[in-house]
């Protein structure tokens, strides 16, 4: 990961403000089950993003995919941390990242329940993927129409990702100038203090 070009406030020696409620909705387990977007919002600190699985851009879903993994190998070393953060990706192209095709882009990180949990979801359609979008406020579009059951070359979208507490709010949306683990951490230690006070 490159150094970082500030440096960030201690944690907990600021407050991160609820910019909104998670949506819901119904959605697809990287092993075909049919499970509520709630299951994997709530309960613990979340770091929630959309992605698609045949994304190329270096500053998109391949670089939110490289910091989480950093992440999460320093949230796997503090034992303070343990069972209480979780990483959810969800792909934006239903038609195409299919359960299986999650699991495969997940890899070890997917199949592995022994330390940090990191979900890989999709959906049946885009029709029910749609108010999910809405309700997270992310954009995507579709570069290029192709016949039913082929891949788009690519989906346009800004890169996102969203800190969630355990209540399922919205506590902080990271684009690709913030997005570095060492910031993300912070975040995360913040919102533990912030619970631990209550």
């Amino acid at each position: 990961m490159p150094r970082l070009a500030f440096v960030p406030p201690a944690p907990g020696s600021y407050r991160l403000e609820r910019i909104m409620k998670a949506p819901d909705g119904i959605v697809l387990e990287s092993d075909g089950s049919v499970r509520r977007l709630s299951e994997f919002t709530t309960g613990r600190i979340t770091l929630f993003s959309f992605i698609y699985t045949y994304c190329t851009d270096a500053k998109g879903c391949p670089l939110a995919y490289a910091t989480l993994h950093s992440l999460k190998s320093t949230i796997e070393r503090t034992p303070a941390m343990h069972g209480k953060v979780r990483f959810v990706s969800m792909s934006f192209d239903p038609e195409y990242d299919t359960p299986v095709a999650m699991r495969s882009y997940g890899g070890r990180e997917a199949r592995d329940r022994r330390g940090l949990e990191w979900h890989f979801l999709t959906t049946r359609s885009s029709r029910e993927l749609a108010p999910m979008l809405d309700g997270f406020g992310q954009d995507v579009s579709v570069a290029a129409l192709q016949p039913t059951g082929q891949r788009a070359p690519v989906l346009s979208h800004m890169l996102k990702v969203y800190l969630l507490d355990t209540g399922g709010e919205v506590r902080e949306i990271y684009s690709t100038s913030y997005l570095h683990p060492t910031v993300l951490l912070g975040d995360i230690k913040t919102l533990l203090q912030e619970r631990a006070r209550r």
